[in-house]
C-alpha cells in the first residue's frame, strides 16, 4: 500500500487547497457527486449522483491508496469540496496508462481549480510511470475540451452515441496525453 501523500497545494488559487482523498471524505464526496451531476449534461450521472454507501465510497478511495498509479485529489475550498480529479491506471497490458476524471463545481468554473488540478495529475502520473493519459470528453464541451488541450491532450476519435439522455444521442471525443 502506498504511502499517503500529505502534499498541500495553496501557491495560485486563494482559499483552495488540494490534497489526495482520505476515507473521511467520503461523505463529502458522495454530497459533491450530487452537486455537480445536478449542474450539468458533461457527466456520466446526473442529480443522482453516486448511487454508493458511505462505506463502499471510503473503500473506493482507499482502493486508490493501493496502486501507485491511482490517485484521487479533491480541491477544498472554505472546508467545501469544491473539485476532484482523479487517475485510475489501467490492468495488466495497459498498466502503463490510466484514465483522467476532473470535475469541478459550476460555481467555480474558471477559476482556475481545473487546471491546478490536472496539473497534478499529470506530475503524479509522471513521476509513477503513467506513460499515457486517456479521457472521454462530450464533443460540445468546448470549456473542458481547452483544458485538456492547454495541458497537451490530443483527440484521437469520436465515440458516437456515447451518452443517451433522454431522446438524445451526445457523441464524445476520447483523447489521450503522450508522457513519453
Amino acid at each position: 500500500m502506498k504511502d499517503i501523500i500529505k502534499d498541500v497545494t495553496k501557491d495560485v488559487i486563494k482559499d483552495v487547497i488540494i490534497k489526495e482523498a482520505l476515507p473521511e471524505d467520503a461523505e463529502a464526496r458522495i454530497a459533491y457527486a450530487r452537486q455537480v451531476g445536478s449542474e450539468t449534461d458533461n457527466l456520466s450521472f446526473g442529480k443522482e449522483g453516486f448511487p454508493i454507501s458511505v462505506e463502499d465510497e471510503q473503500e473506493a478511495i482507499r482502493n486508490f491508496s493501493k496502486d501507485p498509479k491511482s490517485v484521487c485529489y479533491f480541491a477544498w475550498k472554505n472546508g467545501k469540496l469544491v473539485g476532484s480529479g482523479e487517475l485510475r491506471a489501467f490492468p495488466r497490458r495497459m498498466s502503463h496508462g490510466a484514465e483522467l476524471g476532473l470535475t469541478v463545481v459550476k460555481a467555480e468554473w474558471n477559476s482556475g481549480i481545473g487546471s491546478e488540478l490536472m496539473q497534478k495529475l499529470i506530475d503524479y502520473a509522471k513521476e509513477n510511470a503513467v506513460e499515457f493519459i486517456n479521457l472521454e470528453v462530450r464533443g460540445d464541451n468546448s470549456r473542458a475540451i481547452h483544458l485538456y488541450e492547454k495541458f497537451g491532450f490530443k483527440k484521437v476519435g469520436t465515440l458516437p452515441a456515447y451518452f443517451k439522455i433522454g431522446e438524445e444521442y451526445i457523441d464524445f471525443d476520447s483523447m489521450v496525453l503522450d508522457l513519453r
